[in-house]
């Protein structure tokens, strides 16, 4: 990607973000990691090596060609779906948190999922365009396109990865959408889901958990709620402008997962509204970016790649975020970029390096807006 077409917006985001995080994620974890690990910067030195591998990924994603992920995107879902398959098996599976969700090769170890985001999200860029003359019809259109991450979504309820899950099938439906499938089959598709998602949810005793947490988080909250109302607490204490970097209470032992999933927590109380509303600011300006490319890339393999990409880093910072807050029930999501552990920091910079080819090179490739809006309205019925 020559100079002319690097999206410096977009880059300087993603970068703030990676610098952000490594901030903050030495700020919540130093006290907890002296207490347990006799090193207070044991976390910084980690997320510091996992934030300059993710430079080193997303320059990668960023100069190779996107033609090139289309053309290994069925070997590249191969190896997704392998990776978790081997994921269960004992040795090379790891259990953490009480999932079985890393694969242990050696010293190395990495979360398939990750890396499942891409190969399917790649893939469904790929196949819809392919099939873009037949994609109105049901064998050829819906089928292979629901399939197929019905397929990965069940291995990851075998981790089990609930909220994985729930992304990836809304991704799919959100591209199928983009790519013209016909509505009345993703309602059908949504109308068998939904039950099946509920009794996942009901036969779920810590799932089950989560929603009452959810629900009334103070009236558990010596048990169950109260990772969500320290959470609470600590946004609460933030106030405007924040307690000061490195001054917060929550992390000294009170909020579980300070630097991980419930990292946002720790922005709001020792940063403030403001540090939260930079924090908000920045996925803002990912989302602009990469909407702003797929309009002018359109209905093509590297416009859904890129509509793709951009719904994911936003859902699930905005999933994170929300939970975090109280509005949704925990997940398990980590925030994008910002979260301490090498497998999502790594995968979502390379993700980011891909996105900014896409949208340097969309500068270059623009399509007009009747190609754009007749791909995006023809699931509704509209006829060029």
């Amino acid at each position: 990607m020559n100079r002319r077409s690097l999206d410096v917006v977009l880059l300087w985001a993603v970068l703030c973000l990676v610098g952000l995080g490594v901030v903050m994620v030495y700020s919540a974890s130093s006290v907890n990691a002296a207490a347990k690990l006799g090193d207070p910067d044991f976390y910084l030195k980690r997320q510091g090596a996992f934030a300059a591998l993710g430079v080193v990924a997303l320059f990668i994603g960023s100069a190779l060609p996107v033609k090139f992920w289309h053309d290994v995107a069925l070997p590249a879902l191969g190896i997704a779906f392998l990776s978790l398959i081997l994921v269960k098996i004992p040795g090379l599976g790891r259990v953490g948190g009480g999932a079985q969700r890393w694969l242990q090769i050696g010293p190395l170890g990495f979360q398939p999922s990750e890396l499942c985001k891409f190969a399917l999200l790649n893939f469904l860029a790929y196949s819809l365009y392919k099939q873009r003359d037949q994609i109105r019809t049901l064998k050829y259109g819906f089928l292979p396109h629901v399939l197929v991450p019905g397929a990965m979504g069940a291995l990851l309820m075998l981790q089990p990865d609930f909220g994985t899950t729930v992304v990836l099938l809304l991704l799919a439906g959100l591209l199928m959408i983009l790519g013209g499938v016909r509505l009345r089959y993703l309602l059908v598709s949504l109308g068998a889901g939904v039950p099946l998602a509920v009794i996942a949810v009901m036969r779920s005793d810590y799932r089950m958990k989560r929603i009452l947490a959810f629900l009334d988080p103070w009236a558990h909250r010596q048990d169950i709620g109260y990772q969500v109302a320290e959470s609470l607490i600590s946004f609460g204490s933030g106030g405007l402008a924040g307690q000061g970097l490195g001054a917060g209470k929550q992390k000294l032992f009170f909020l579980p997962a300070a630097h991980t999933d419930f990292i946002f927590a720790i922005i709001g109380e020792e940063l403030g509204l403001v540090g939260v509303m930079l924090t908000v600011g920045l996925f803002g300006l990912i989302a602009w970016r990469g909407m702003r490319a797929f309009r002018r890339l359109g209905p093509t393999p590297q416009g859904y790649l890129c509509a793709g990409l951009t719904s994911l880093i936003v859902l699930q910072a905005a999933t994170n975020m929300a939970v975090v807050m109280g509005l949704l029930p925990t997940k398990g999501l980590t925030l994008p970029f910002v979260s301490y552990g090498g497998s999502s920091l790594i995968a979502f910079c390379f993700m980011a390096g891909v996105l900014l080819r896409l949208s340097g090179d969309s500068l270059e490739h623009e399509v007009s807006r009747p190609t754009f809006t007749v791909g995006v309205l023809r699931p509704l019925g509209v006829r060029a």
